[in-house]
């Protein structure tokens, strides 16, 4: 079964979504669910485009979300 691995980072008010291997897929959406739901929509046309693959798949999101914030002095 394949394994498609996807780092979704949280950049300027919109969550980024990108494969980390050749799928090619690179999305974004101001929702985290949104987004996951068009990786999933995604991936089956580009497993076929790019890798020529049209088995079952399975997908491993990786999610990063960085804060910043300033101390009260």
């Amino acid at each position: 079964m394949k394994t498609c691995k996807i780092k979704m980072i949280w950049d300027d008010g919109v969550w980024i979504a990108e494969s980390e291997d050749n799928l090619g897929i690179v999305l974004e959406s101001s929702s985290f669910d949104n987004l996951v739901e068009r990786v999933r929509d995604a991936i089956p046309e580009m497993l076929e485009l790019n890798l020529d693959y049209t088995g079952d798949f399975q997908i491993h999101f990786e999610a990063e979300r960085l804060v910043i914030e300033t101390a009260a002095v």
